[in-house]
């Protein structure tokens, strides 16, 4: 059988690497549309947990995973030696920031070589963790090539980026347009033979390289217009008026007007990440991507700016900062979701815990909180715990959150997400 059919009937075999918001999504889908489906993660619970039908993703649906597992199409293992009775494998790992916030492709380059040795013909391989431009032609490829097989006749390889977006209730793997493209002609039929089982559209470009570089683009453009709207907020403190008013009012619009929305700084694993991968990239051409680093400053500093925010409403009280008794509001990084990943929550809480003050947080979607040595354990909103509080911060506006009662029972509020919305009180809550 020609594999292109062998991918087109779903008789293929196929494989994801990585179990987290990207690849177990991604391996539902395929199990879904009629595949054998293995994961592969080093997370000996992530994997007894797939095994178990245990959903630990929210976008995930727990019926549909249980489904799937049940039936015998998704399994998961740590043993990379599954890839030998594989036909396809997507390579879903995480590409964090290193200390230097430098790219950190150690968990591509792992698992490319643990592909690498057990790699035999034909076989397809798509990477869709997020790297810099000329990953896949410049790495991967001559990493897989090590097996001694020929790209574009004995494996094929191609690169289509995520495009996974944590709590959003109408696009998900399936029915967001994936970027996607190959190595050579034959390595994109080849891709997207696989991925149109799974995916409804799919939008091939010209190489390899411009996919990457679609989801760079994607992530710098919000990166750069945060950060635009970010010192837009510092500017209308300054000038004594309110920067919700202010883009509210220019979004009437009807064209040349996008609207961003500030906030205490970027995070998830993209926005924050994403854009300085580019960047570096171009300093290694001598090229500085001058927008990329000064929306990064920017957003970098604003769980900075928040803190001295919060300290400049405690001194108009004349509360020391030193003892002050802060609530925190939402540690995920956008709201109704659980992810912590990049959150400027957390070094919110580590800069005030530095400077003594005494820091309690709520959010249901985290009980307990682990970070740089920090831990904590979630309250309970009750009315004697927001009375006694001098300064609640809203660091993330969780849709379940009951913003009158929140507003009634607190003496101040200090809303960073505008998420009080019409239940604030001009004498109680004071935006970003």
């Amino acid at each position: 059988m020609d594999f292109v059919e062998k991918l087109g009937s779903r008789e293929a075999a196929v494989g994801v690497v990585g179990l987290g918001y990207v690849g177990l999504p991604l391996a539902v889908e395929f199990a879904a549309a009629g595949f054998d489906v293995i994961g592969v993660d080093v997370s000996k619970e992530k994997v007894s947990q797939i095994n178990s039908g245990h959903n630990y993703i929210r976008d995930v649906e727990g019926e549909r995973l249980a489904t799937v597992v049940n039936n015998g199409k998704l399994r998961a293992t740590t043993d990379y030696d599954v890839v030998r009775a594989l036909d396809a494998v997507s390579i879903c790992v995480p590409t964090p920031l290193s200390k230097s916030r430098e790219p950190d492709i150690t968990h591509i380059l792992r698992a490319c070589n643990e592909i690498s040795q057990r790699m035999h013909r034909p076989m397809l391989i798509v990477l869709e963790s997020t790297s810099y431009p000329g990953t896949t032609q410049e790495l991967v490829l001559p990493i897989l090539e090590k097996s001694g097989l020929k790209v574009g006749n004995d494996f094929f390889l191609a690169f289509s980026p995520e495009r996974v977006d944590p709590g959003n209730t109408s696009f998900n793997t399936r029915n967001t347009p994936k970027i996607i493209d190959g190595i050579t002609p034959r390595c994109t039929e080849i891709a997207s033979a696989l991925y149109s089982q799974a995916v409804k559209e799919l939008v091939p470009v010209s190489s390899a390289m411009a996919a990457e570089m679609v989801k760079l683009l994607e992530n710098t453009f919000r990166a750069i217009n945060i950060g635009a709207i970010n010192e837009m907020a510092i500017i209308c403190n300054q000038l004594g008026v309110d920067v919700w008013e202010i883009i509210e009012a220019a979004r009437t619009k009807p064209f040349g007007f996008m609207p961003f929305y500030p906030g205490p700084g970027l995070g998830g694993h993209c926005i924050p990440i994403d854009p300085l991968y580019l960047s570096w990239k171009m300093r290694n051409l001598n090229y500085r991507t001058r927008f990329i680093e000064l929306a990064d400053q920017v957003n970098s500093a604003m769980p900075r700016y928040v803190v001295d925010r919060i300290v400049e409403l405690l001194n108009q009280r004349k509360i020391p900062i030193n003892g002050a008794r802060i609530l925190i509001l939402g540690i995920t990084y956008k709201r109704d979701i659980d992810d912590t990943r990049e959150s400027p929550a957390l070094p919110i809480i580590e800069q005030l815990l530095e400077l003594e003050g005494s820091i309690s947080y709520n959010d249901p979607y985290v009980p307990e909180l682990e970070y740089n040595g920090i831990k904590l354990t979630g309250v309970e909103l009750t009315p004697d715990l927001l009375s006694e509080q001098d300064l609640v911060v809203v660091t993330t506006d969780h849709q379940c959150y009951d913003w009158k009662f929140i507003v009634e029972n607190s003496r101040l509020i200090l809303d960073t997400r505008n998420g009080v919305g019409d239940a604030a009180n001009p004498s109680k809550v004071v935006r970003l």
